[in-house]
């Protein structure tokens, strides 16, 4: 039996680097603060949480605070939480990947311009959260078929169309065409990040050709959740873990291939785990 991990399986670049600058502060011996998860990945929170790092729920707890480091957590978030941040007088450490960080600059200037905005994605992922955070003016997001359809404006209104950088590149297409037919005056952004296309991608090929797939990911993760529906589409045998405790594998002598995936938030290690489990016990 052959066991395949995805190359792009793991750590994307914005997540490793939120992850590590919140390792670099703590070497400092401050009071370290997250607004948020720094990531989608519960064992990952779980190791920083244990060396000290606490986590901030929301801007009515950031009020509470009078002293502290607080690290921007890598999906961002709204421009009024800066604000605050500065307010409250607390250092700040802006983890936010710089795609996301693009879409802020873009959603900023495009709204201050009178467009209409429309994010593709899910109205509540924090991703989604913080970029509508940043229009200064009308703002829809949009998930559906079903919602693009229902959306209506005055007809001379000009739109300006982003996507959350995790969302489907087939889906965010088709969403896109929609809004075309409706005759709108738009300008389309395709910020779905590279890599969040190459998981994809690579992750379909191999489920296509496995007898089964792992995906592995914290539950919480919106990437790894498209990636196990994809691998599904492909691969009726797919399993959606978090760690290798999570893993309930009976496998019969016909399977040849398995396929390993991950999400952006997973590391290596779990990875690893898996991988050498399955090679070891199947």
């Amino acid at each position: 039996m052959e066991v395949v991990v995805a190359k792009s399986a793991g750590f994307c670049f914005g997540v490793k680097r939120a992850v590590d600058a919140v390792y670099e502060q703590l070497e400092t011996g401050k009071t370290i603060h997250t607004y948020g998860p720094i990531v989608h990945n519960e064992e990952v929170v779980k190791a920083l949480e244990e060396r000290g790092v606490k986590v901030i729920g929301d801007e009515e707890e950031l009020r509470g605070m009078e002293r502290g480091t607080i690290i921007i957590r890598a999906h961002g978030v709204p421009r009024k939480t800066y604000e605050l941040i500065h307010e409250r007088g607390l250092e700040c450490i802006d983890a936010t990947c710089p795609f996301v960080s693009h879409i802020h600059r873009l959603i900023n200037g495009d709204s201050a311009k009178g467009r209409h905005i429309i994010i593709i994605g899910n109205e509540q992922h924090p991703e989604v959260i913080g970029i509508k955070g940043w229009s200064s003016g009308p703002v829809s997001v949009i998930e559906t078929k079903e919602q693009a359809e229902q959306f209506s404006t005055k007809k001379n209104e000009k739109l300006f169309i982003v996507s959350q950088t995790t969302f489907n590149y087939k889906k965010f297409q088709d969403l896109v065409e929609i809004f075309r037919k409706k005759g709108y005056d738009i300008i389309v952004a395709n910020t779905i990040c590279n890599a969040t296309e190459e998981r994809q991608k690579e992750a379909v090929e191999l489920a296509a050709k496995a007898d089964v797939m792992i995906v592995i990911g914290g539950t919480h993760s919106s990437n790894t959740r498209k990636l196990y529906e994809l691998c599904k589409s492909e691969c009726e045998n797919t399993y959606y873990i978090q760690t290798l405790d999570d893993l309930q594998l009976d496998l019969p002598n016909s399977v040849e291939l398995v396929g390993i995936t991950a999400g952006a938030s997973t590391p290596n290690k779990i990875i690893e785990e898996v991988q050498n489990y399955v090679r070891i016990n199947f």
